[in-house]
């Protein structure tokens, strides 16, 4: 398997940016990390190893991102105006940095999202800001809500950060009509604590017409690793 540390400076971020890439051609996946994760974390739990087959017959091309998450949400050392704005850099070094990176990788002109936990509201947050982006976003065990993490401050960044309130109030047919071209996968087990997120969110696009996948393991799944592998077997392989 083709494998690659790259490692750019970030001017949205200010700093330093690494990305592990596995694969030579195929869909372009990005997959974000867990609350505060990092960038090797998807291999280092055997998630590239349970990809491993598809990656090497050229069918997927996986880049593993890095998070600001204790910078942006998690960071408690800052007022919650400046979590939202530590994140919407990370949003822009997304779009203005790591994609064009992507690209000059792999021209593919499909695009997949995936993420476990809180890489699941990375996963579905920008899917859903950037549709014509996408084209299959895959969140494992996700929690979609922000609320959690603004100490009671909101504003319109929050607002539009934070799926389950934008896309409930959303009538833009530009948006929705993307939205129903995309293949969304809400993945999550019955004793997953955020299993009621997906349940909710899954409601919310119900609401909107907008097709989707909610799957709702059973046999005691929860919010771990080794379910987010079989996860990942029935979504991507």
């Amino acid at each position: 398997m083709n494998r690659e540390y790259l490692k750019r400076y970030s001017q949205e971020l200010q700093r330093d940016m690494e990305v592990l890439s596995f694969g030579h051609a195929g869909m372009p996946v990005i997959v974000f990390p867990t609350s505060m994760g990092r960038f090797y974390d998807y291999e280092d739990r055997g998630m590239i190893a349970t990809l491993a087959p598809k990656i090497d017959r050229g069918e997927l091309h996986v880049f593993c991102a890095d998070s600001v998450d204790g910078e942006s949400w998690y960071n408690k050392n800052v007022q919650p105006r400046q979590r939202v704005l530590r994140h919407l850099q990370y949003e822009r070094y997304l779009l203005h940095e790591l994609l064009p990176l992507i690209r000059s990788k792999n021209a593919s002109p499909q695009l997949a999202l995936t993420g476990c936990s809180f890489g699941g509201y990375h996963t579905m947050n920008f899917a859903l800001k950037h549709p014509s982006l996408v084209s299959y976003c895959v969140s494992m065990g996700g929690a979609f809500d922000i609320h959690q993490f603004l100490n009671g401050y909101y504003d319109s960044d929050c607002y539009f950060n934070c799926p389950p309130d934008f896309l409930s109030n959303l009538t833009d047919d530009w948006y929705l009509s993307r939205y129903r071209h995309l293949n969304i996968v809400l993945a999550t087990g019955e004793q997953d604590i955020c299993r009621d997120e997906n349940i909710r969110l899954s409601g919310i696009l119900n609401s909107k017409a907008v097709p989707h996948v909610l799957d709702v393991w059973g046999n005691n799944t929860g919010h771990d690793w080794s379910w987010w592998q079989q996860m990942a077997v029935k979504f991507f392989l």
